[in-house]
């Protein structure tokens, strides 16, 4: 086997004076931007009939609801639970490390759901007009992951394998009780990876931008883009998480394999194939004219 490339990149990308500006935090800003300069795009072509100002409440709420959601979900379900009582400041110590997508999502749809009472909107008028954007985020994200070198996936012979130094301690565990990798381990100082959060940026990113945003350029009826978005997350996370090494504090939950992220993953499978049947008897929706001011 050839030397894998190895991912030990600086996970700042500058600084300012005593500021250290890391690349996963400039990945967060510009899904952010991203999502919204296409937001503003397709609103102006009547994508959803509001005014600029409503489009920027929605962004706003959308992220803090990424933020405060994501950040939630995961400290209930991947933190040491003691933190509730034994060191409670630890939910607002974001720098720190620990978000969640499922809570992001959560929070994503609450403002939505508020946004879209206060604008007199049907709420999945406004998820799908949203759908298309998260991916963009979600790529970035994963890339970000992957500068970090974190989230790494299972040793594996794959061509495209990659070294993580981070991974150092849990590639001489893994040794320690697969002995056939101890001779890898001893030639490259660690143990060639899936580079799982590729995988994801391609599939959760790239695939489910392309397809969402294509479908959604076309008169197409409610709940079809929401019901994609739905279906491929919950679908793409399940089969990654195969390839992909659990959070050390959780590990594998049940048959040897199962994993906090594919369990939480299916209630997105079931609730995308539910609206995908709805959208079958739903109706068209084209988009709107736009006669509103910009900054009304």
């Amino acid at each position: 086997m050839t030397q894998p490339f190895t991912v030990a990149f600086d996970p700042v990308a500058f600084k300012l004076g005593p500021l250290q500006i890391h690349w996963y935090g400039l990945m967060y800003l510009s899904g952010f931007l991203g999502a919204w300069l296409l937001a503003e795009y397709r609103r102006q072509r009547g994508r959803l009939p509001v005014s600029r100002d409503a489009l920027g409440d929605l962004a706003f709420y959308v992220m803090m609801g990424v933020i405060i959601g994501g950040r939630i979900w995961y400290m209930l379900f991947y933190a040491d639970i003691h933190w509730i009582w034994q060191d409670p400041l630890a939910l607002f110590r974001v720098w720190d490390g620990g978000m969640s997508f499922h809570g992001g999502l959560l929070g994503v749809l609450t403002a939505g759901l508020w946004w879209s009472r206060r604008n007199h909107m049907h709420f999945f008028d406004t998820v799908d007009f949203v759908a298309p954007l998260v991916p963009i985020g979600l790529g970035l994200g994963r890339l970000g992951n992957f500068i970090n070198g974190e989230l790494w996936g299972k040793p594996d012979t794959v061509p495209w394998a990659m070294l993580f130094p981070n991974a150092h301690s849990a590639d001489v565990d893994w040794a320690a009780t697969h002995p056939q990798w101890q001779a890898a381990l001893a030639q490259f100082g660690g143990l060639p990876r899936h580079p799982s959060q590729l995988y994801e940026m391609l599939l959760e990113g790239v695939v489910m931008f392309t397809v969402l945003f294509l479908v959604s350029l076309k008169p197409r009826p409610r709940y079809l883009v929401s019901g994609l978005f739905a279906l491929m997350y919950g679908c793409f996370r399940f089969g990654v998480e195969f390839v992909r090494v659990p959070d050390p504090q959780l590990g594998y939950l049940a048959w040897g394999w199962l994993t906090m992220g594919q369990i939480q993953s299916l209630p997105l499978i079931v609730i995308g194939l539910v609206l995908l049947v709805m959208a079958r008897k739903a109706p068209t929706m084209r988009p709107y004219n736009v006669s509103l001011p910009t900054g009304e």
